[in-house]
């Protein structure tokens, strides 16, 4: 089955639920604009119960079949959030809020749910029960820890849970996915470096936090390059460098290090912590000064189910004509979490030639609107087929 025809119909009004959400961004969990644009769609389109306040500002609709009689019951979900990025695309819907952006193309998951729920709740053409789930602070905040923590998938007895997310570089409306490991873990640290502050004159004098801390960016590539089998994947990246003092004639007396951890098993994130430490404390010793490490856990790999994965993927392909095998992606997700409560797949949707994610000249593509609405609808009416 092609993408459907009602999205063709619906694809004016669906843009512009999406252009206005753009313009109006919305960073982690203070999405109150955006939720309760949301939670009044669902209920014009007539979902059976709309739920606000799960996960702090997360919203559920819930959407019955024709029938209901198979007792099955999907989750879908889409992130609302923004990121905290100042957009420079020049759009004429370009976000009104200096600062913030929807720069990973959230705007449009969400519009395009929206469009799957208003379909589903005029057609219910199939046999159980549809959960649209809307999720804040996607972008760090663990927004979908919080909504399961909140009972989303008791609440609703959700059986199999099924997410996505635009790709720039593939072409608009076709699809990727892979089983198993999928998304990387996300791990942060800080590294707080003390030394022996002093006239910049004077180096003799000090324990030069500056040096130390460059021999230490340096150092922490070994834990990619010399301590983790070649065969595994970790990124270990320093992202932030800051001096306690900006003169430019004194040695600072400590250095701040920010940096993030990426990896794709449990065996290399307790390396990667564990090298850190060791090699701060080492790399400190050696200059004579010291290093306090803090190792954050974030979000854990998002790993796809096999069967559902399958699924889904034979989904896309009756939506598009075909399904490419995805790559790994050393990116973050924090679907990952409703994919430890319940089985279930994520799977990408192409967004053409726009700047990556992330970037201040991203932007959804609204052509690829009706091929991520028809995959949503065919995972509810193709896993819960009506009764005929």
């Amino acid at each position: 089955m092609p993408v459907k025809n009602r999205f063709a119909e619906l694809h004016n009004d669906i843009t512009a639920w999406r252009r206005d959400i753009h313009q109006n961004p919305e960073i982690l969990f203070e999405t109150h604009r955006t939720s309760a644009l949301v939670a009044d769609k669902l209920r014009e389109f007539g979902c059976d119960e709309v739920v606000e306040g799960i996960g702090r500002t997360g919203v559920v609709g819930v959407i019955k079949g024709a029938a209901t009689g198979s007792g099955k019951v999907i989750g879908l979900r889409a992130d609302m959030d923004a990121l905290p990025i100042h957009e420079q695309t020049g759009l004429e819907y370009a976000s009104k809020t200096d600062g913030a952006m929807h720069a990973c193309g959230h705007d449009g998951h969400t519009a395009m749910l929206l469009g799957a729920a208003k379909y589903l709740s005029e057609t219910r053409n199939f046999d159980g029960t549809a959960v649209v789930i809307f999720q804040p602070a996607e972008e760090g905040g663990g927004g979908g820890k919080e909504m399961c923590d909140d009972g989303l998938m008791e609440r609703w007895n959700i059986q199999e849970v099924y997410g996505m997310h635009n790709w720039p570089g593939m072409p608009v409306g076709s699809f990727a996915i892979r089983a198993g490991i999928f998304f990387a873990a996300t791990d942060t640290f800080d590294i707080k470096l003390e030394g022996l502050g002093g006239h910049a004159a004077k180096p003799h004098g000090t324990i030069d936090t500056t040096v130390m801390a460059s021999h230490l960016v340096l150092a922490l590539q070994t834990i990619a390059s010399r301590n983790a089998d070649p065969i595994d994947q970790v990124v270990v990246s320093v992202t932030s460098f800051e001096t306690s003092s900006t003169a430019y004639n004194v040695i600072p007396q400590g250095v701040h290090l920010k940096g993030t951890v990426r990896s794709m098993s449990t065996e290399m994130r307790d390396l990667a912590e564990k090298r850190i430490s060791a090699i701060c404390e080492g790399t400190a010793a050696t200059f004579g000064g010291t290093a306090g490490v803090t190792y954050h856990r974030g979000y854990p790999v998002m790993v796809n189910h096999e069967e559902q994965t399958e699924f889904a993927a034979d989904v896309a392909r009756s939506v598009s004509g075909s399904c490419e095998e995805a790559a790994l992606v050393m990116g973050g997700e924090d679907f990952a979490y409703l994919l430890e409560e319940r089985p279930g797949a994520y799977i990408l949707v192409g967004n053409g030639d726009t700047a990556m994610v992330h970037h201040p000249m991203y932007n959804f593509d609204d052509s690829a609107i009706p091929a991520g609405c028809s995959w949503w609808s065919e995972v509810i009416e193709q896993r819960m087929p009506a009764v005929r």
